[in-house]
Order: C-alpha cells, then sequence, then structure tokens
C-alpha cells in the first residue's frame, strides 16, 4: 500500500484525503494545528471544516510534517495559495523522490508565480510536480458524488501516475499538459465567481449571469494565453467547468462573498464572519499585478478590486462595465 501524505487539514486537503482512504490507500493528513489533529484524532471528524463526513480508518493525523512525509510516495499541497510557500519550504528537507500534487488555487501576491512555480522554486526541482484542478466543491468530493478534475504536468509520466493513484469510485481524472492554463483557470474563476455573487447580491438576474460568466472566461482566457496557456484548456474542465460551478454553486465560499458585496457587507464584516479562505479576494489584486506585467486589461477584475477596496459601489461597478467602449467578441 503506498503512503500518500496531504497536507492542509482544510475542507479540500480533508477531502481529497477522504476520498484516498476510501479507495483504499494509507493516509497521512498534516495540520499546523496541534488542536485540530487532537480533534481529527479524537472525533474522526473534520468537524470544523468538513462537518459531518467521518474520517476513514486509513487515515492518521499529525502535526509533525516529517512524520507526515516519510516515506510518501506522493504528497498533496492543499493549504492556502498565501501559505503555501512557507509550507512547502518546511516541507523540502523531508521529501525524497515523491511526486508533489498542488491542490491549492491562487496566484502569490508578491512574487506572481502560480502555486507549481512556487513549489518548484522551494523545491529546487527535485521532484516532480502536478497540478490537480476542475470544478470540485470538497463537501461532494468526500461525499463520493461523481466528480471530474485533471492531472496537469510537463511530466506526461507523473501526470499519469497521479490519474491512476487518485482514481476511485466518484473521481476521475483526465491528463493535461498545460499547467499555465490550468493554473489561472482554476485562480481567476475565483475573481469571477466574486463578481457573480454581486450581480446576485443586486437581484440583476439570469441574463447578467450569463453575460459574466462568458466574458469573464474570456478575461481569464487572455491572461491565460499570456502566461503560456493554451485556449481549448480555457473550454474544459480547469477553465469553463470550474467557473460555471463557482459561479452558480451555493457552496462556493467566492460567490457567497460577492452576494454579501452586493447586499452592502463590507469586506471586512465578510471576512470576519467567515472560518475558510475566499481565494478570490487575494488573487483579484494578484491577477491585476500579473497582467500589467503582460500588458492584458481584465475589466471584471479591475471592478471587483474597486468593490473589494471600498472605492466603488457594487452596481456603480456593474454600469462602468456595461458603458464600456463597444468592442468585437473575439480578440483580434
Amino acid at each position: 500500500m503506498k503512503t500518500t501524505a496531504v497536507l492542509g487539514a482544510g475542507s479540500w486537503g480533508t477531502a481529497l484525503a477522504v476520498h484516498l482512504a476510501t479507495a483504499g490507500h494509507h493516509v497521512r493528513l498534516w495540520a499546523r494545528d496541534g488542536a485540530l489533529v487532537n480533534q481529527l484524532r479524537s472525533a474522526r471528524a473534520n468537524e470544523r471544516y468538513l462537518p459531518g463526513i467521518p474520517l476513514p480508518d486509513g487515515i492518521e493525523p499529525t502535526a509533525s510534517l516529517e512524520e507526515a512525509l516519510s516515506g510518501a510516495r506522493f504528497v498533496v499541497v492543499a493549504v492556502p495559495s498565501h501559505g503555501l510557500r512557507a509550507v512547502v519550504r518546511g516541507a523540502t528537507p523531508f521529501l525524497s523522490d515523491a511526486v508533489l500534487v498542488s491542490a491549492s488555487k491562487g496566484i502569490e501576491v508578491d512574487s506572481l508565480q502560480r502555486m507549481s512555480q512556487v513549489i518548484e522554486s522551494e523545491t529546487a526541482g527535485c521532484c516532480r510536480v502536478v497540478v490537480l484542478s476542475g470544478p470540485s466543491f470538497a463537501l461532494e468530493t468526500a461525499r463520493g458524488l461523481p466528480t471530474a478534475v485533471l492531472a496537469a504536468s510537463t511530466d506526461a509520466r507523473a501526470a499519469a501516475a497521479v490519474q491512476e493513484h487518485f482514481r476511485g469510485q466518484g473521481l476521475r481524472l483526465y491528463v493535461n499538459d498545460d499547467g499555465a492554463g490550468v493554473e489561472i483557470g482554476g485562480a481567476l474563476k475565483n475573481v469571477i465567481a466574486i463578481a457573480a455573487g454581486v450581480t446576485e447580491g443586486l437581484g440583476l438576474g439570469h441574463n447578467t449571469l450569463a453575460a459574466l460568466i462568458t466574458r469573464g472566461l474570456a478575461e481569464i482566457s487572455r491572461l491565460a494565453l499570456a502566461e503560456g496557456g493554451r485556449r481549448d484548456t480555457l473550454a474544459g474542465l480547469s477553465g469553463l467547468g470550474d467557473l460555471v460551478l463557482t459561479c452558480t454553486g451555493d457552496l462556493s465560499r467566492n460567490r457567497q462573498v460577492g452576494i454579501a458585496l452586493g447586499r452592502g457587507r463590507s469586506l471586512d464584516d465578510i471576512l470576519s464572519s467567515m472560518r475558510m479562505v475566499a481565494e478570490g479576494v487575494r488573487t483579484t489584486r494578484a491577477a491585476l499585478a500579473l497582467g500589467a506585467r503582460h500588458g492584458i486589461e481584465l475589466p471584471i477584475a479591475a471592478q471587483m478590486q474597486a468593490v473589494i477596496d471600498g472605492r466603488c459601489a457594487p452596481i456603480d461597478a456593474v454600469e462602468a462595465l456595461m458603458l464600456r467602449r463597444q468592442r468585437a467578441e473575439v480578440d483580434g
């Protein structure tokens, strides 16, 4: 039996651990919070981040990186984007010939690196890196509901190994070699999901939502292409699929942030009431900076940043987008 380490005991890390253990694998689930580890061990459930889902016997919670990584063939990194670098840096001395699976979505604010790039820079290329991304709410994955995701890497053997190792009832994996397209799609869909929530909070209807998702996909695609991604990737699971799920599903934290903003709550008030991270809040600023680096215009992200900063009322942001200069649908 191959051991898999999952670094990060939030909702997504726990869901992946549950899936892998249910599929018959031995999983060490690492959390930096010792109190959370004790709760996982005693209650055999993660009531803080994934309530109502029992932990299978194959999951071994631990607060020790060395213990979690010892002999691990696959290492899943499922921590928030702003904490990923520190966790990988701490894990690197204990890594051997493992495949690192990036299950985090976002862009690092300071470096503007994608999550796989952060992992590669911290590990100095000692391990193969595969990106795991696609339309997947943690709760539904943990419940074993049918879910399809991508295993993306330029290393075809590593991607195929993850595809085989992570397969199981309820989770189907496709391989892809376009890591840049997959990661930009997974990161920026959270920004568009905040905007989708704003439209719902304002009561603007289905026409508005459909337009937003479609133009949001065009915005994501422009940045992905500038980063070296392919347009066809953005039409797949990690682009359109993840975007539709996050913009329409009630389990989307980023959409819930947008709904609250549209109803007039301040960002500080919204975030103070949330236990889990809404990645889109950080990603919006990073995406704009990355777009500026490439000379790419991101109008939806720009208006969402103005709303997040309190510089613009949500309804005024919508009006600003509607009154932009009209243009051809497809970039020339």
